[in-house]
Parts: structure tokens; sequence; C-alpha cells
């Protein structure tokens, strides 16, 4: 009856993932099954511990990231654990091989959302590889499999991804997290005064990041090129949106992309899959 356990804690992923997330949702949907059950548990894992620091303001948020770091590693060494998300999580770190120290980056840029609120230069690029590329590390771990030499050669280009997907999180968030949260993530921005010029500097950076990242997705192993192009995709779509819109309009509103509109670069994608575009 294991079987049936694990698969019920899976299934709890990836119920998270479709509430939580539309465009990765698509994404996922386009990989080859094997791969699915996977990202759904990184995904899983990685929403649950950021709404640990985003949302239970009411709670001791330091104690229950405090606990939930220690049930994960206790999981991972005993292979089980009665909390669904973490179960399914602590099955693919070992199948996969997933290096602990990735775990221990995203979980402490985590922590640092719960006191930190300006970042100098150095903290943003830690707060960027914990929250976003080494994600991006974690998933490209189960793309490649066992295939070391695979997953060293790619592994700049899905730092790069993972960065370029955050950085346009802070733009299209930076609202909330001014207002709401109190955190500047771009060091040397005053957000009393974002100007046009600062908003292209921010999307320069990201440009690079994207333009990086494309050479990497081109050489995902089958199965799951198409669904981070997928993600690729709605993520550039909405950096051109937020390239378009007045730094004043960032301020004052979230950018986002619609459902058809994601229906839409989904198709794009998968007939540029069958052309052999991509």
């Amino acid at each position: 009856m294991i079987n049936l356990y694990d698969e019920t804690c899976f299934e709890c992923s990836k119920i998270i993932t479709n509430k939580y997330s539309t465009s990765f949702s698509l994404g996922i949907r386009a990989f080859d099954k094997e791969f699915r059950y996977p990202v759904y548990a990184i995904y899983g894992f990685v929403r649950y511990t950021d709404e640990i620091v985003d949302t239970f303001h009411d709670h001791n948020q330091l104690q229950l990231i405090t606990d939930f770091r220690a049930e994960t590693f206790k999981a991972i060494h005993e292979h089980i654990s009665l909390n669904p998300v973490i179960h399914a999580f602590q099955q693919v770190v070992n199948k996969y091989r997933i290096d602990h120290t990735l775990i221990d980056s995203f979980l402490c840029s985590m922590e640092m959302d719960l006191d930190k609120k300006v970042y100098n230069e150095a903290s943003y690029k830690t707060y960027i590889y914990g929250s976003a590329e080494a994600i991006g590390l974690m998933c490209l771990r189960v793309f490649t499999g066992n295939n070391d030499e695979q997953y060293q050669q790619l592994l700049p280009q899905a730092r790069s991804l993972g960065a370029a997907f955050q950085k346009i999180n802070f733009l299209r968030d930076v609202k909330a997290d001014y207002e709401e949260r109190g955190r500047t993530y771009f060091p040397d921005i005053d957000f009393n005064n974002f100007t046009e010029q600062d908003k292209k500097t921010i999307e320069a950076n990201i440009k690079v990041d994207f333009d990086n990242a494309i050479k990497g997705i081109k050489r995902l192993p089958n199965g799951t090129r198409l669904g981070v192009y997928i993600a690729y995709l709605y993520y550039l779509q909405l950096f051109k949106k937020i390239s378009y819109t007045p730094a004043s309009v960032i301020l004052q509103k979230r950018i986002r992309i619609s459902d058809t509109r994601k229906m839409g670069l989904y198709v794009k994608a998968v007939l540029q899959q069958k052309l052999n575009v991509i």
C-alpha cells in the first residue's frame, strides 16, 4: 500500500501546482509522463515554503520554517514523511540524487525574506541563486537523470533561466513587495523615485539571462524540452509586456498574461516543436 501513499502525496503536489500556477501547470503537462510527478513535487515543496514567509504573518514564521527545514532533511534521511508535500519531495531528492546544498540554499533564501528588506549586490545574488537558480538545478537533475556530464554542461543555462524568471517576478510583484512587505530586492534602486532608466537597466540584465537560457533549452533531453520552452515563452511574453509598460504603472499594478494568451503560447510551442524549431 506504500505505492498508494506515494501516489497520493504526488497528487497533492500536483493539486498545489495547478492551484498556484497556470503557467507552470501548462508547462508540466507537456513533459513526458515520467517527469511530471517529480517536477510537481519540487514545485509543491518550494511553493509551500514560500507561503510560510509570504502569507502566515499571524504565526511564528521563523519557527514554522525552522520546523519545515528540520522535517525536510529528516525525511530525506529516513525516506518518509507524514507531510505529503515533503514526502513527495524527499522521494525525488533521493531518486535523482539532488544535491542537498541546493535545498539548503533555497531554504536560506526563504529565511532571508523574514528579516531582510533591502538587498545589496551580494545579498541580491545570494537570494536569486537560492530562490530561483537552485530550483532550476533541482529540475535539471531530474531532466538529466544519471547523466552527470549533461547536467554540468546545461548547469549555467539552467541558472540563467531561473534567474530570469525570478527577476521578472520581482518586477511584476514590485508593488506588493514594496508596499505590503517592505522589500526592495533590486540593489541601488529607489522605488520612491523609480525611473525609466532604472527599469531599462533591470530589463537589460534580464535579457542577458534569457538569451543565455534559450541556448540550454534547445539542448534539453527529449521529453522535457517542450515543457520548459512553454514556461520560457510565457515569461518572455510577460517580460515584453512589462517592457512596454511605463515605470510609473509598474508601481501601481501587477502585470499579467491572460489564460487565453497562455493557451495561445502553448499551441505555438507545440507547433514549433513539430516543425523542429526548438
